[in-house]
């Protein structure tokens, strides 16, 4: 008997458009002072988005920039609430969407290592103990006293893949993560997350490359513009996608 892992159901965000988180204060002010202020432009990011997605299937999302791909993974992790809508999530999340977002800077890579997992849901003391192998996967052990706005940005993209998977969730959530770090991290991120595919964790993959989402999904969601194109098997839906495009 096949078990709901995740569930939208008429899901639509609306999101303010980025001419307005442009726009700044002193501009603002002054179109007021002038009787010339216009409520900010908002757009429809997603549209009616249904969807169920049993537990343990791997599923690709693909689309054209823009087509609302990173911020249905966003509204699926419960980092932005729809507008309308609902979302209903069985199981524990570790999303790697935008790596090291959670940090805190001003406080140590371990201190840090110990909050993100609490976050997620995890004792202190279980992170404690993860740590260890956390850094090394990160290649970090000699930071492990630096606070976080002293690491490059690779570093902490390294440190945010190395704890959301070293936790084991029953949900991976991956948005073109392969790119981090150098080929012999990338080398170790791809092995780590080949052991994810061979296990029943539900996972969700953004991707541009059309031979691995073949390859590693069970299923396709064909995103345009907000809404779901198409969905159901890899091969049928990636072949009406480039057929789409070129």
């Amino acid at each position: 008997m096949t078990e709901e892992a995740i569930r939208l159901d008429q899901v639509c965000l609306w999101r303010r458009t980025q001419e307005e988180f442009s726009y700044d204060l002193k501009k603002t002010v002054l179109s007021i002072f002038e009787g010339k202020y216009q409520q900010p432009a908002k757009k429809l990011v997603l549209d009616k988005i249904n969807l169920v997605l049993e537990r343990g299937e791997k599923i690709g999302i693909i689309g054209s920039n823009g087509a609302g791909k990173s911020t249905l993974l966003k509204v699926i992790s419960g980092i932005l609430q729809p507008t309308t809508g609902t979302v209903r999530v069985r199981g524990q999340i570790a999303p790697l969407i935008e790596l090291g977002a959670g940090f805190d800077t001003e406080i140590s890579v371990i201190d840090n290592i110990v909050l993100y997992g609490v976050l997620l849901g995890f004792s202190r003391a279980e992170m404690k103990e993860r740590s260890a192998s956390i850094l090394d996967f990160a290649e970090l052990e000699d930071y492990r006293f630096v606070p976080v706005k002293g690491l490059s940005s690779g570093m902490v993209a390294r440190l945010g893949f190395a704890i959301a998977t070293d936790i084991q969730p029953d949900i991976l959530i991956l948005d073109e993560v392969l790119s981090v770090g150098d080929e012999s991290f990338k080398n170790k991120c791809k092995k780590r997350i080949d052991k994810f595919w061979d296990s029943h964790v539900t996972i969700l993959v953004v991707s541009h490359s059309m031979e691995f989402i073949q390859q590693s999904c069970d299923k396709v969601v064909w995103l345009t513009k907000g809404h779901i194109n198409l969905a159901g098997d890899s091969e049928k839906v990636i072949k009406s996608y480039l057929d789409s495009v070129t």
